[in-house]
């Protein structure tokens, strides 16, 4: 009977909050953990998420919810989220805590406090390191230290890429380790790519057969201009390589437009909407690429299926976190949970930390990568 206790792995618990469709949440339980409490506003991608993760996800809005009070919320040893990036994002202006999303981040704050886990992640876009001249994830960061009994917070710019994921995709990944359980948490190093041990998995790899899964596969209504764009666009390329004396040049957009896969290396960030020219575009096909292509550059398994309409998918496919890209991450964390690891003193790591600027922060946390 002992043998058999200690042969029983511990599954980590996790509440979930910003939840998406469960991209970040999959990638966790990929490695072990499991989601006991989830949350999301948004009622398709709830749907979602209760389809392939479990019927553990509440629809509503995060800011009338009391983690403190609402005792359907259980304990759990890790808060995971991925707070509303919009107000962040590099594409779009930088309104940071300023706009009507950036302050959200306070509700992820607040069930980190009320459930005082041992660890927390949460995710964001590159451009939360630069919003409001940067003083916005200085505050972040310093509301985090603030909790009792005080978290290291060591954010990291992930590129997805270098993870396993067919797809160049950066996001902020923001650790905090609880001070007294002395972890001495180091984030990965890349598994990926010319930093890493194994090539990068490519896009043509990702989507091959990807046409024989029957779930989210629809083609969009494409219009007959915009096959004749596309064949005008080499692999890889994008609208810039329409000739200018085309009665299909366009001009005046950003570069992921009407961009095409190259089958030879990851693709370039999936998004989650935007107008015509936006929805990424196979190759040599001269079309754009269905849901479960997009799900595919995104480490999505197939039996994975998106509920909702064809935009409503796309939309929950493009703000999730790719699983496979925190799987690094995820296994980093495991021994915390199960207590296999050696205690360092992590109030002295904390306090020299404390000390740093957020650019001195980034540097200690990249050299220090294992």
């Amino acid at each position: 009977m002992s043998k058999e206790k200690n042969e029983k792995k511990y599954s980590p618990t996790i509440v979930s909050t910003f939840s998406g469709c469960g991209g970040l949440d999959l990638g966790f339980h990929d490695c072990g953990y499991q989601t006991v409490w989830a949350n999301d506003f948004s009622e398709w991608a709830v749907e979602t998420f209760r389809r392939n993760l479990g019927n553990v996800i509440v629809h509503g809005d995060i800011t009338k919810i009391d983690p403190y009070t609402d005792k359907s919320i259980p304990d759990c040893d890790l808060v995971l989220g991925g707070f509303p990036c919009q107000d962040f994002s590099i594409i779009w202006k930088q309104p940071g805590l300023s706009g009507e999303r950036g302050g959200l981040y306070k509700n992820f704050l607040e069930f980190v406090a009320a459930k005082r886990p041992k660890a927390f992640v949460a995710e964001n876009v590159k451009g939360l390191l630069t919003a409001n001249k940067s003083k916005a994830i200085e505050t972040i960061i310093s509301d985090f230290e603030n909790i009792a009994p005080g978290y290291l917070i060591k954010p990291h710019l992930y590129n997805f890429a270098d993870y396993g994921v067919p797809q160049f995709r950066e996001r902020v990944l923001i650790v905090g380790i609880r001070v007294d359980t002395g972890f001495n948490f180091v984030h990965p190093k890349p598994t990926h790519g010319p930093n890493g041990k194994l090539p990068y998995v490519t896009a043509g790899e990702a989507i091959a057969g990807a046409e024989l899964v029957p779930h989210n596969n629809q083609q969009i209504n494409q219009k007959e201009k915009t096959t004749k764009m596309l064949e005008l666009i080499p692999e890889g390329g994008n609208f810039t390589d329409i000739p200018k004396d085309s009665p299909y040049y366009v001009k005046g957009m950003i570069s992921h437009v009407y961009r095409r896969i190259k089958r030879d290396e990851p693709a370039k960030t999936i998004i989650a909407a935007g107008g015509g020219g936006t929805w990424g575009y196979h190759y040599p096909e001269p079309r754009a690429l269905t849901n479960r292509e997009r799900a595919r550059l995104q480490t999505f398994p197939d039996n994975f299926v998106f509920e909702g309409s064809n935009t409503e998918a796309r939309r929950q496919i493009g703000n999730a976190v790719p699983p496979k890209g925190v799987h690094a991450l995820a296994k980093r964390l495991f021994p915390l949970f199960t207590g296999e690891y050696d205690k360092i003193d992590l109030v002295k790591e904390f306090e020299r930390y404390h000390k740093m600027t957020v650019k001195e922060r980034l540097k200690a946390v990249n050299d220090e990568m294992e």
